[in-house]
């Protein structure tokens, strides 16, 4: 979905470019192919080197930290990680609103500007377990091929806590450790020698519509998990559930106003990587003006309660009537109880004539015989799937362990026995694997067609 449009040399040659009603985000990718530690955090050679003493002692900083470490997981060595908590892209702002604003820095408009990003590199954060959802990643092998961060080259911080803290304080914690560290890191990228620009804007509806009078209008839908401790997802900082459905710019997201507080099921939960990459908001770019006209993205809180869930879908349905969407994609976060807001809103918007594509995992069982949703209707009738969450794989032994394996037992698609510490192999369901079963599309699964 990624479209390269050319370097552009200087922020001046960018602001004449960025003229009228356009917000425009101009992302500098610097190729990251290798980790090191090293005197200075830096870009060498398509290397990241990584101070770790300094880079530690700015995070042992953060309230509530007792101690923090730092190591290296590289693509294709047998490296496994668990428990982990989230997954960030390294970035450094050059030009418009900084860091995860509302969160690490003062609220303020993101999506617009200049960002260079430390394109395959990733912080991952492990610690102490929050929670029974968090997640796997391995680096080799059959868990290799279900993770999309078995590519990434990952700096793993692993963070450990005070005593006595709520496991909502400790998740916090450990949520705000890991955006700090990116930030830390990303710095490496502000003087890089840039390898790729590539460049995403739209105007308002209206500028849009007289751009492309004859292209169907199309809306993403985004639902988000609001549902309290490691089920809860970020809006400038403001927690989904205390939100109704918000209209933003699709390069709002890609520039980190969205973020993950949550692990669902790892599987499927969108980590802030994934924001930050958001693969159906790339895809869209990627056709707009083209054969569609992409006017915005719609952000829905999945909540637990029924008159929350007919709130929230009646007003996305509004919503994207108000944007005269002629076709829209929803997205899902989860599974279970959420199905019931997917297929809501699709027959909220089907009935008032919007084409409508949802995007889901399935919850099918080990034999994948199971009703594959919680929830159906006769207005559903395109579906595309990411995978069954229950599928189960057995993962090698590996050579090196950046966490604690035994954390299996208590993780969602794991259980006790599931770490066979004399071999040191593990099997679990692809709900305890990061990012298998993403459903903004963001991982390696594929379809076969029979």
């Amino acid at each position: 979905g990624w479209k390269c449009i050319g370097r552009i040399q200087s922020t001046q040659q960018f602001e004449k470019i960025s003229g009228g009603g356009i917000l425009k985000l101009q992302v500098n990718r610097i190729f990251i192919k290798d980790l090191a530690f090293g005197e200075e955090t830096k870009v060498e050679n398509h290397t990241l080197f990584i101070n770790k003493e300094r880079i530690v002692n700015e995070l042992k900083k953060e309230p509530g930290v007792k101690d923090i470490d730092i190591d290296f997981a590289k693509p294709g060595e047998k490296t496994r990680i668990i428990p982990v908590k989230d997954v960030i892209e390294p970035r450094v702002k050059i030009k418009g609103a900084k860091g995860f604003a509302g969160v690490t820095t003062d609220v303020a408009q993101l999506g617009e500007g200049i960002v260079n990003v430390l394109y395959g590199a990733a912080v991952v954060t492990i610690g102490d377990i929050v929670g029974f959802q968090e997640g796997v990643i391995d680096m080799w092998g059959e868990g290799a091929k279900w993770t999309p961060f078995s590519k990434t080259y990952n700096i793993v911080v692993d963070i450990k806590v005070v005593e006595g803290l709520h496991p909502h304080e400790h998740e916090e914690v450990v949520r705000l450790v890991g955006l700090k560290a990116s930030e830390l890191i990303g710095e490496a990228g502000r003087n890089a020698k840039i390898d790729e620009t590539v460049e995403y804007g739209i105007g308002d509806n209206d500028e849009e519509t007289k751009k492309y009078p004859n292209l169907p209008k199309v809306v993403y839908v985004e639902m988000l998990i609001s549902q309290g401790l490691l089920h809860d997802g970020y809006i400038y900082g403001t927690c989904t559930r205390q939100t109704l459905p918000t209209l933003i710019h699709p390069n709002e997201e890609l520039d980190g106003a969205v973020i993950s507080g949550n692990c669902v099921a790892a599987c499927d939960k969108i980590t802030t990587y994934q924001h930050q990459n958001n693969a159906c908001i790339l895809d869209l770019y990627n056709r707009h003006g083209k054969d569609i006209n992409f006017v915005g993205v719609v952000l829905t809180p999945e909540l637990t309660t029924l008159a929350g869930k007919f709130r929230c879908c009646d007003y996305t349905a509004k919503l994207c009537k108000l944007l005269g969407a002629d076709g829209v994609i929803v997205s899902e976060e989860g599974y279970g109880n959420p199905d019931s807001d997917l297929v809501m809103i699709c027959t909220r918007l089907e009935k008032q004539g919007i084409k409508t594509v949802l995007v889901t995992d399935e919850c099918s069982g080990w034999d994948g015989m199971s009703q594959p949703l919680t929830d159906t209707s006769k207005e559903s009738v395109a579906v595309i799937s990411t995978g069954n969450v229950s599928h189960v794989v057995h993962l090698e032994k590996a050579d090196k362990v950046l966490g604690d394996s035994e954390a299996i037992a208590n993780l969602a698609g794991g259980w006790d026995g599931a770490y066979n510490s004399e071999s040191g192999t593990l099997d679990c369901e692809l709900n305890a694997v990061i990012g298998a079963t993403s459903e903004i599309g963001y991982h390696n699964a594929t379809v076969e067609l029979y």
